[in-house]
């Protein structure tokens, strides 16, 4: 039986890792997994990000209240499947990440532990720690994974890029938000960004 791990430097960052492997770690240290690797989290938000995500997680909370769709805040496991692999390699969860906020629908996909794919609306918001992999990795994973919407909030230029899958199954982008932000996969959704950004 694998033991729990207390020190992050017992891993090895050039191994693969699984969910598995994910709820054995015992450590301060915040990570996530994207296909296998490690990926260091940066250590807690500043006041800044986390006024933002809670203004824009009471904007979709509210929204959602007549929906059956729910809202989600980190820390949140949101474990993603390989979309190259078959149901059967997938038994195995290779990527476990943590996105600010997110959306899920299909309540099957909610289980203790988090969600289980991919879900409806992925919000991330940037921080100096976090922009490259935010910007590549996750783009690429949330595109594979099947999110339908992905939100980049941009907190140094008070702007939100915003991507939608299309049928296709890749994202295209719009145009950046910067005043008024608008869903595309739920149309009712608007937020002032002043508001958010001030």
């Amino acid at each position: 039986m694998p033991a729990i791990v207390t020190d992050f430097d017992e891993l090895d960052l050039n191994g693969t890792y699984t969910y598995a492997d994910y709820l054995l770690w015992q450590f301060k240290e915040r990570v996530e997994l994207i296909k296998g690797k490690i990926f260091q989290m940066s250590p807690a938000p500043n006041t800044r990000h986390q006024t933002i995500a809670g203004k824009l997680y009471l904007k979709i909370g509210i929204f959602l209240e007549d929906h059956s769709c729910r809202a989600f805040f980190a820390p949140f496991d949101v474990r993603l499947f390989d979309s190259k692999k078959s149901a059967l390699a997938n038994l195995d969860v290779y990527t476990v990440v943590q996105p600010d906020l997110c959306v899920i629908c299909d309540s099957a996909k909610l289980d203790e532990r988090g969600c289980l794919g991919a879900p409806d609306l992925v919000v991330e918001i940037l921080s100096p720690g976090n922009s490259q992999k935010e910007m590549y990795s996750k783009f690429l994973l949330y595109q594979e994974c099947g999110v339908r919407e992905y939100w980049l909030v941009d907190s140094d230029r008070n702007a939100v890029w915003i991507y939608v899958l299309n049928e296709n199954g890749r994202y295209f982008g719009q145009q950046p938000a910067v005043k008024v932000l608008q869903s595309t996969i739920f149309p009712g959704l608007k937020i002032d960004l002043e508001k958010v950004f001030d």
